[in-house]
């Protein structure tokens, strides 16, 4: 009722929701107005947490050293010769960040279907025309931006395999993720921080690109998403295959710019590989610009993924709505 009341007051296409515990899987799954089970959504910055995975990946199968400089690795990387791939994950790079500046010049390329990850990532890295606006690594939070571009470059590089093969040998086959891919929408669709109307559930709109986006280009149905979130609760189990060992999602789930610099994302909020760390409530979320918004409560062994086609701002909004509703349930409903 609540989701229903929400969309119908807002004038939304729709919403999807769906409820993952620990030991029962799925618990509770819905749909309004335009979306059921089939519905893919692009979920922007929830993509986030889905690009960490890969590359926690790689360093399971000791490919990449997180705490390594990528310099280490790739030829660019002497560009910013300190810079990690942990730095990289968690937005304290000293790059510059998604804001106040979407557009900053100097990384545009990672918003263009044209061209290819490694030489945007390489751009990113070597152009002067950032000097003026970096700052050192662990020195402070910078959220999204270029970060998660270069993560992704690094990713392809240590492995010998472009990121459509990665996601497919990591997430796609082994979890039975059918639904999940990357593109790159923003030039190609004219989206800002508002959900393109024009993808309209199907990625067949988007040109093929080498050149996906790592921070905000995933789609997906809610339930593969759904998938998603239960792996981080099983361990690293998906659909009975291993993805990711629990040492890499712990890593993952950790507060690290508060444990390693003392910093803070917003107040009482720090930041993990992908995720938002609230420090009071000990639950993890990773919320889109399109109205998506994936939470996990890590110590009670439930999340939840709600979905709109929105943007952030409502889709927080229906998400406060909720957090309580579902953990009362949830945990009413055990022994």
């Amino acid at each position: 009722p609540i989701v229903e009341a929400f969309v119908a007051e807002r004038g939304l296409n729709g919403a999807a929701l769906v409820v993952v515990d620990r030991d029962d899987g799925v618990i509770h799954e819905d749909y309004w107005g335009e979306f059921d089970e089939d519905r893919i959504s692009l979920v922007a910055s929830s993509s986030k947490m889905i690009t960490a995975g890969v590359l926690l990946r790689l360093a399971d199968d000791g490919l990449v050293d997180i705490d390594a400089p990528i310099a280490d690795v790739v030829e660019w990387g002497a560009g910013n010769p300190d810079v990690t791939v942990a730095q990289l994950l968690s937005n304290s790079s000293g790059l510059v960040g998604l804001l106040p500046d979407p557009g900053y010049g100097p990384y545009i390329c990672q918003f263009l279907a044209e061209g290819a990850l490694q030489d945007c990532a390489a751009t990113i890295f070597t152009t002067d025309g950032d000097d003026g606006d970096l700052i050192p690594p662990d020195t402070q939070f910078r959220y999204g931006g270029a970060q998660s571009h270069v993560a992704g470059a690094v990713a392809e590089a240590v492995s010998g395999k472009p990121w459509a093969q990665l996601i497919d040998e990591i997430y796609v086959q082994p979890g039975g993720l059918d639904s999940l891919g990357y593109n790159n929408q923003f030039v190609q669709l004219a989206s800002g921080f508002e959900y393109p109307e024009a993808f309209d559930g199907d990625p067949s709109v988007l040109q093929a690109t080498d050149n996906p986006n790592m921070e905000g280009g995933a789609y997906v149905t809610a339930g593969d998403y759904a998938k998603l979130l239960l792996m981080h609760l099983r361990g690293g189990n998906c659909d009975g295959n291993q993805v990711l060992s629990q040492a890499a999602l712990d890593v993952m789930h950790a507060d690290r710019i508060g444990e390693v610099y003392g910093g803070d994302a917003a107040p009482g909020i720090g930041y993990g590989m992908g995720w938002w760390v609230d420090r009071a409530r000990g639950r993890i979320t990773a919320e889109g610009a399109y109205g998506s918004v994936p939470c996990l409560a890590l110590a009670d062994g439930y999340g939840a993924f709600l979905v709109s086609e929105a943007d952030t701002a409502t889709g927080n909004e229906l998400a406060s709505l909720l957090y309580d509703t579902i953990e009362q349930t949830v945990l009413a409903g055990r022994p």
